[in-house]
């Protein structure tokens, strides 16, 4: 009796499995649905009779009911790489003779959609899914297993010769048609519509109830599969045999035997996107051939073998309601455009910066546009143009201001530069204020628990004017502010005092003169061990300064020229602060690097860049601050962008990713 119950127990599992893949994979159903859910009431009640023969991977464990208060993190067995971004035809030209130059022999590819949804990884032993995990980090994300089980395109069982155990890496979305239907179901229950599919796809994965997300009615499909061993040469033949395996793939994946038509790939989508049932942002172009691929690696952050190429945001209409203007610590005026409120990609815009008063004039902006928005590199709003159309009567062209709007002073304009600044720099309150935050921070004196928020409190206090009156700070004078405690006002008095050691160079950087950032204060440091020697140094000696040109050597002039400056550095130098270098300089650890020029350009994730640098000198190369026919080396982390295509052009600077960059200290 037993073996009976639990053949037919088995063979309604495979009868619903099969059934699935009809319905999800080949999108040919083989029953009707009436028949399907009666064959899977009759296999979860025999299943609630015989726990004994209860298995995770049936089909009815796509029901959902599972409560999870909380999802474990899971470290990815193989990293889970983000795809550099290409915004047009050029960068491509430029990924792919990176790749054609390294293989050294010819390259086809294969072109895919960019599903606008959630990355998944799953992973399969003996043909069944044994958990699913979010993409998070990269390196770890959280484990889902339940709620993706619900998702009927993801296959609980595998058909086929697929190997022992291998990951699947996939995108999980939710249809046009399905996220309209959800937001008129929420607005019929009075609550607010969802703001994108994307969006409601990524939370839609984190409920806690495993049934609430099958009702999502996510839909989900596999772009990759990861596996120790070889399956196939080719990356379009294993999409091939994922599909024979049970999986779900996208039926617009194109083999393309040349640039030219990946681009015409691109060019036809970027056309009729709006015609998929679901949202795509862009297309991927992988190289065809996986042991090319094995050969080409990765980066720091990315495959080799693989680009995505970004679609231009859409622009959304909306009218200019006023222009603000910012004023940040250098002095330079940013005016800004206060819109009425427009949903774009997914978010609520009400600001859009408007750069300068050259933006302005070029866009030709009147009071009260109707405005096309669109988000830069789909983050950054900013105004792409104007509906003249629609400009009313009598409206004023936007005049840029003549004095700032936060002290009074009349602004200046250099004849070279588009930006606007107030001069009156030691007293326009967002200039004092930004040079104090700007000196409290990690990269010069790293003066931990004094937020912007605290320090403006202390400004408006009139307990804080100038860098120095940070070390007149009491705790009588901390304990009387708002949110200040006893334990927070002893952590800032002690990172205050801690400050004294920082050395040399990242208080000159901390100090704020104008054009002499880390990089610049650092080689200033080098050479002129104290601040008074910096002070007094002739402009013949500064000159001699690699990539110290005219522009900095007036601004520092102009700064020590000041009497204020002057008694700022005296007031540091009277309470302890590090104004010139401390001991012998250290001597190199090696000199694998001697006479070698770096450059770091891009998000570095294995290291600093302040780190980097340090290796740089310690190695007894040099650090360069801009590409140039004298540059030896560029390494590139994540999203690297014009420093990369200026390099490349020359031909002449070695490329390095940040691994190879360790490779080479090493002498490996």
């Amino acid at each position: 009796m037993a073996d009976s119950i639990f053949t037919t127990i088995e063979s309604l599992r495979k009868e619903l499995h099969q059934f699935n893949y009809a319905y999800y994979v080949l999108d040919s159903p083989s029953i009707s649905d009436f028949e399907f859910d009666q064959k899977l009431k009759t296999l979860q009640s025999l299943e609630r009779q015989y726990p004994q023969y209860d298995d995770p991977s049936s089909p009815t464990h796509r029901v959902g009911g599972t409560v999870s208060k909380s999802f474990p993190t899971q470290t990815h067995e193989y990293r889970m790489y983000s795809l550099d971004n290409s915004y047009n035809e050029k960068d491509l030209e430029l990924w792919a003779n990176r790749a054609e130059k390294t293989l050294e022999e010819p390259i086809d590819f294969v072109a895919e959609l960019k599903y606008d949804g959630a990355s998944i990884s799953l992973y399969y032993e003996n043909g069944k899914l044994k958990s699913a995990t979010t993409r998070g980090d990269g390196f770890q994300g959280d484990e889902i297993t339940f709620n993706v089980k619900t998702i009927s395109d993801i296959p609980l069982t595998l058909n086929g010769d697929y190997p022992e155990r291998f990951y699947c890496r996939g995108e999980i979305f939710l249809s046009r048609a399905r996220f309209e239907r959800l937001n008129a179901q929420r607005l019929e229950q009075g609550l607010d519509p969802f703001m994108n599919p994307r969006n409601t796809a990524s939370g839609s994965l984190k409920l806690q109830d495993s049934a609430e997300v099958r009702k999502r009615g996510l839909s989900a499909l596999i772009y990759q599969v990861v596996c120790s061993e070889p399956v196939a040469a080719s990356h379009f033949e294993l999409l091939e045999k994922a599909q024979f395996w049970g999986f779900k793939t996208s039926t617009h994946t194109k083999k393309c035997a040349s640039l030219k038509e990946v681009w015409e790939f691109i060019s036809y989508w970027q056309d009729h996107k709006q015609d998929l049932p679901f949202e795509i942002d862009g297309i991927v172009i992988k190289i065809n051939s996986l042991s090319q691929q094995q050969t080409l690696g990765y980066t720091a952050k990315s495959p080799r073998w693989a680009i995505a190429y970004k679609f231009p945001s859409t622009a959304q209409q909306t009218q200019l309601l006023s222009v603000s203007y910012q004023v940040g610590r250098t002095g330079a005026l940013t005016p800004v455009a206060n819109l009425k409120p427009v949903l774009l990609n997914g978010t609520m815009v009400k600001r859009a910066s408007l750069h300068n008063e050259d933006s302005i004039r070029k866009l030709d902006l009147h009071e009260n546009d109707f405005v096309y928005v669109e988000k830069g590199g789909e983050i950054i709003p900013k105004i792409v143009g104007v509906n003249h159309d629609l400009r009313p009567s009598g409206s004023e062209p936007i005049a840029f201001l003549t004095n700032c709007p936060i002290c009074g002073t009349a602004l200046e304009k250099l004849v070279d530069q588009a930006i606007h600044f107030c001069p009156n720099e030691l007293h326009c309150p967002p200039q004092v204020v930004g040079k104090m935050i700007h000196y409290v921070s990690r990269k010069a004196l790293d003066i931990e628990n004094l937020g912007s928020e605290t320090i403006e409190q202390l400004y408006e206090a009139k307990l804080l004017e100038t860098p120095a009156d940070f070390y007149t700070l009491s705790r009588e004078m901390l304990l009387p502010l708002d949110r200040m405690a006893e334990k927070s006002v002893q952590n800032i008095l002690q990172a205050i005092e801690n400050s004294k050691t920082v050395p040399f160079e990242k208080v000159l950087f901390g100090l704020g003169i104008k054009h002499v950032g880390e990089t610049v204060a650092k080689k200033l440091a080098r050479t002129f061990p104290s601040i008074d020697s910096l002070m007094q140094a002739p402009t013949e000696s500064l000159l001699e300064i690699p990539d110290i040109g005219e522009k900095i050597i007036l601004s520092l002039q102009s700064y020590f020229q000041n009497a204020e400056n002057r008694h700022l550095i005296e007031r540091l130098k009277s309470y302890g602060v590090q104004l010139e270098q401390s001991g012998e300089a250290k001597e190199p650890l090696s000199d694998i690097l001697k006479d070698k020029t770096f450059l770091f350009t891009g998000k570095l994730s294995l290291f600093t860049r302040e780190a980097a640098e340090a290796m740089v000198q310690e190695h007894g190369g040099k650090n360069a601050s801009a590409v140039s026919s004298k540059l030896n080396f560029l390494v590139v982390g994540e999203k690297a962008g014009s420093k990369l295509k200026k390099a490349l052009e020359l031909g002449t600077v070695e490329i390095l990713d940040e691994q190879q960059f360790l490779d080479l200290i090493s002498g490996s």
